[in-house]
């Protein structure tokens, strides 16, 4: 995990592994033991009623004790003196969409430092929820460090599960969705005196090994004979030059169906903002500015493990938007594949440039079904939608409604941003096909303006600056970069027919 310049990353802890088949009833000894009780009448659910009896455990007077209401997400970790059950995590659980997800995040933090808990509900959730108690519990445990003395806190080593065999699949699943947040939360956290779009590049080659994903990298002298003018602009002033990552995986003939999907990431490893430079505060957290590059790494990855049924190519258009003597200025006017030109009046406006050669390259040699790219692409958007919430725009209402509906399926909260053709003047100029620093409404002016490199493609743009980055912990969520989007084009890629209504 080294950088050009010899920075190495410290070891990192893992995220935790999950096992089924095993009844805390069935345990000599359990470390910690993991008990649910619902959050309207506090009823203890499951094998947690004979954990409870052998404690001889008063579950109402214990929440009582601790003043607590049972709202989703509270958990009390009670020290029993009990040999074979010596601590006792008793967690709040709702019957409302995510409160499983929830209920695992909070046992995870709660537990950090055990090597084992013991979970004794899991075989009442119905297979949605099992799904997400497992993302809620992994994710949660994410941590990065780059410390001394190693990381703050170690997360629970192995989560076991009292489910039969039989749901073994639904567990391996989830387990792969987590590890690909995961994924892209470390590579979007990784510092950038690390992290260079070779580095970027590598990673995703190293992460190809068994995944069955085939990654080719583009380098500088590639782009400019193939006509990438925007990444090579963005990456002009950077000591480390562009990359255009291509992750090419084919399903088994065995699942196989027709139909092919590109999805594009935006890779920009640090964004100073470039002549047209940031303010200090807002160039604080830009080591995450490839998050969508990220999302497409890691979602390109576990597209095997879930049984994807149609190929899918993801490209992450990479480049460091650094500032000095080779720098790209606003005025300047760059071409991008296929020809059209762009008037650069916003030199912050870097990521539609990149994403706008990707795009084009797409549709002219891989000729898809349908395109999403993924960025973390205006601040208007943190204005229209705050903190929690990321938006989306489609120029096809079937892949707009699957979108949709994966979002709501996985817990990250998606909202549809219309494609407002009464702004496209803005992106007028003078002396070029159109302006890349178009304003107000910004998350909208952008979203034409890549409009234009979609073609006629089914496409749909997500702008996760919004989500990018999580202020405190909460839910699933840790603080720092989210990697937010794996779940969502997961959720819709391991359908059985994820073009349905598009073809």
């Amino acid at each position: 995990m080294a950088s050009p310049d010899g920075h190495a990353l410290p070891e990192q802890v893992d995220p935790p592994t999950v096992s089924v088949g095993v009844a805390a009833l069935d345990l000599a000894v359990a470390p910690a033991v993991a008990v649910a009780f619902r959050s309207d009448d506090h009823s203890v659910v499951g094998s947690g009623q004979q954990v409870c009896a052998h404690l001889g455990l008063d579950v109402p007077g214990l929440l009582a004790h601790h003043d607590l209401t049972g709202g989703t997400g509270q958990v009390i970790r009670h020290v029993t003196g009990d040999q074979r059950f010596p601590v006792l995590f008793l967690v709040a659980l709702g019957a409302e969409p995510g409160d499983a997800r929830r209920g695992g995040a909070a046992l995870a933090r709660a537990a950090k430092g055990f090597s084992e808990v013991a979970v004794t509900f899991a075989d009442q959730l119905d297979d949605a929820e099992l799904r997400d108690l497992v993302v809620g519990a992994v994710l949660a445990s994410f941590e990065f460090h780059w410390r001394k003395d190693g990381p703050t806190s170690e997360p629970v080593r192995r989560f076991l599960l009292d489910t039969t065999d039989a749901r073994a699949d639904v567990v391996a699943r989830a387990e792969a969705v987590a590890r690909a947040g995961w994924s892209a939360r470390f590579l979007a956290t990784t510092p950038s005196n690390v992290k260079s779009p070779q580095w970027l590049a590598d990673q995703a080659v190293a992460a190809g090994t068994g995944s069955g994903v085939k990654v080719t990298v583009r380098d500088e002298r590639w782009l400019a004979d193939k006509g990438f003018g925007g990444i090579l602009a963005v990456g002009s002033a950077s000591a480390t030059p562009p990359r255009l990552v291509e992750l090419s995986y084919v399903p088994p003939k065995a699942v196989a169906r027709e139909g092919h999907v590109v999805l594009v990431g935006k890779g920009i490893t640090f964004d100073t903002g470039g002549l047209s430079i940031k303010p200090g505060e807002a160039m604080a957290n830009m080591k995450r500015d490839m998050t969508g590059g990220a999302v497409v790494i890691a979602t390109l990855h576990a597209l095997a493990a879930l049984g994807c049924p149609i190929r899918v190519t993801g490209l992450v258009a990479s480049a460091e938007n650094a500032i000095g003597g080779k720098a790209f200025r606003p005025g300047d006017v760059i071409t991008h594949v296929g020809g059209r030109t762009t008037e650069v009046t916003n030199t912050d406006a870097e990521g539609r440039l990149v994403l706008a050669d990707a795009m084009a390259w797409a549709v002219r040699e891989l000729k898809p079904d349908a395109m999403v790219d993924v960025a973390t692409l205006t601040g208007a958007m943190k204005v229209a939608l705050g903190l929690r919430t990321g938006g989306f725009f489609a120029n096809d209402e079937a892949l707009a409604d699957l979108l949709a509906a994966a979002s709501a399926a996985c817990g990250e909260s998606l909202w549809r941003m219309p494609l407002a053709s009464v702004y496209e003047d803005k992106l007028s100029s003078k002396v070029a096909d159109s302006d890349n620093g178009a304003g107000s409404p910004g998350a909208i002016t952008a979203a034409l303006f890549l409009q234009h490199f979609a073609g006629d493609v089914p496409w749909a743009h997500l702008d996760v600056a919004s989500v990018g980055d999580a202020l405190e912990d909460w839910d699933e969520w840790t603080a720092g970069p989210t990697g937010f989007g794996v779940r969502t084009l997961l959720s819709w890629l391991e359908q059985t027919d994820p073009l349905e209504g598009i073809r």
